[in-house]
């Protein structure tokens, strides 16, 4: 982590479970950028400094595993996947740093985010 700020990238196509993460991170003094498109997330991590990522499974019509490796390989950022549909497998677990199934208690949110930023700034 390079600021002492921490910067989150949401990952999420529904406009109210996007707004319910950024309003809550953004009272707990994180900096929270958006993305509804896998497209548009990829455009933020080549261009910001994101510590981690809260990654939607189904991104519209995308599929939000496909940004984890360039996160992991060019970056080293944490990632958490959110699920309410998809039943995420062992292979899919090891692949990332956490997994919080939706819906998710706001408490659950800011645990995951917590722990994930920690980890991050210990590197």
């Amino acid at each position: 982590m390079t600021s002492e700020r921490p910067t989150v990238l949401v990952v999420e196509d529904d406009d109210s479970m996007r707004l319910l993460c950024r309003v809550n991170l953004e009272l707990e003094g994180y900096r929270v950028l958006e993305a509804d498109r896998v497209a548009k997330a990829r455009a933020l991590i080549d261009s910001e400094q994101i510590d981690l990522i809260l990654l939607d499974v189904h991104v519209g019509g995308d599929y939000g595993y496909e940004l984890i490796e360039p996160a992991r390989e060019q970056k080293g950022i944490p990632i958490a996947l959110l699920t309410g549909t998809a039943q995420v497998g062992p292979e899919e677990e090891k692949r990332v740093d956490a997994v919080l199934p939706k819906p998710f208690k706001i408490e659950d949110l800011m645990t995951t985010v917590r722990g994930l930023a920690r980890s991050q700034a210990a590197h």
